[in-house]
């Protein structure tokens, strides 16, 4: 038995260096018992403004058995997520990365234990970033969408930071370390031929199995020392008044963005203000669950969900507004989701937080921190950092 052991774990570690070198796309993503890995795909749909309608609104047989392939997985962009709800963009400096990618997989496997891979890569790392807003120009930002908070027109915003920095990766590399340094529940990667995407998301937007939709919307963070355990982190959080308005406020607004779509009634808190541990920090957790309305198609529950509020602001529209006025840079993926959409209808979405893009060579690390009537600037401005630090220390 134990041999048997050792050779499923020799032919996996193989599978992964085997599937490398071939250079054919794959993605892996995190599940409740380890991985799985998608590839050999029969179809690459690269969504834009005019086809994502499109999209999620096909529809595929009921009368047959599905596979566990059965399904397209891949990502939304934000620029696609906003203009999908009628939200507009001005013209921002781009990297023309497309807006959007899902895949068709032909093969799908399991890792239930953790994933092996020493194959040896040409990679050329840089191991200084360069930071899109410095601590002066956040603050010049964060004074403005103050005075925004005063005057109504917001209850809470997220200021964007960016760290870039030229380095031709290999991403399974740094997603098998990132996994054993800071695995997270929605973890995920992509390695396509021009590009790869690495992210060890903790936040789940949407959840839907047959009538049932859930989403855990994340709101407050805090940085681990030796003194503080997830104990003491609770109290923290529960006794901060800044972190419970801004917790409180992200909840009501994913409550209300299920309501839309769920039977009224059926939307309940299901877990209320809990704590989980990653690596460099803590934070502040919710669970809320509901019942579809019957005829809910899938275009209803992404308009609905997406882009996540948690990652936004409050109220999601006229903070978009507000973010996408000030934005110089496109998001790319950044707080777009990444999941998968079954044949049956079932689907899970993450949001894209605590993620690597990787294009043509240079290397992309989003991160933003939420400002509300209490913030200080300083205190956001480094609370970027510490969410960009596990990804950042990748390139040590």
């Amino acid at each position: 038995m134990q041999d048997f052991k050792h050779l499923r774990k020799l032919i996996k570690k193989n599978y992964l260096n085997n599937i490398n070198k071939s250079r054919k796309p794959f993605i892996i993503y995190k599940t409740n018992k380890g991985f799985d890995l998608f590839t050999d795909f029969s179809k690459k749909i690269i969504l834009n403004n005019q086809n994502i309608r499109q999209f999620l609104k096909q529809r595929n047989s009921s009368k047959r058995k599905y596979q566990s392939t059965d399904l397209y997985i891949g990502f939304f962009g934000y620029e696609l997520l906003n203009n999908l709800i009628g939200v507009k963009i001005r013209r921002q400096k781009s990297i023309n990365f497309p807006k959007g990618i899902f895949y068709k997989p032909e093969t799908k496997i399991n890792f239930k234990e953790n994933l092996i891979y020493n194959l040896k890569s040409n990679q050329k790392i840089d191991r200084n970033f360069k930071i899109n807003i410095n601590q002066k120009s956040y603050k010049k930002i964060f004074d403005k969408f103050k005075k925004k908070i005063r005057s109504g027109l917001t209850y809470q915003i997220k200021i964007c930071t960016k760290y870039k920095n030229k380095s031709q990766i290999d991403p399974i590399d740094f997603f098998c370390r990132l996994t054993k340094s800071n695995l997270a529940p929605e973890a995920f990667m992509i390695k396509d031929k021009n590009y790869s995407i690495i992210s060890c998301s903790p936040e789940n937007l949407i959840n839907k199995k047959g009538s049932s939709i859930s989403t855990k919307p994340i709101a407050g963070t805090l940085r681990k020392t030796k003194k503080i355990n997830k104990k003491k982190a609770l109290n923290f959080f529960k006794n901060n008044i800044k972190e419970t308005k801004e917790h409180n406020m992200i909840v009501d607004m994913e409550r209300n963005d299920l309501s839309r779509i769920c039977i009224p009634g059926s939307v309940k808190l299901k877990k209320e203000k809990s704590v989980e541990e990653y690596k460099d920090l803590y934070h502040y957790v919710s669970l809320i669950s509901g019942k579809l309305k019957d005829k809910v198609e899938n275009i209803d529950i992404i308009k609905a969900m997406m882009p996540g509020g948690s990652v936004i602001g409050c109220p999601k529209i006229s903070t978009l507004n507000l973010l996408n006025n000030q934005e110089k840079e496109n998001r790319n993926i950044y707080t777009g989701s990444f999941g998968f959409i079954k044949f049956n209808g079932d689907m899970r979405f993450n949001i894209i937080i605590r993620s690597i893009l990787n294009y043509k060579n240079t290397s992309e690390i989003s991160v933003a921190s939420g400002v509300v009537i209490d913030s200080n600037a300083k205190h956001e401005f480094n609370e970027n950092f510490i969410k960009a630090k596990a990804l950042i220390d990748l390139y040590k």
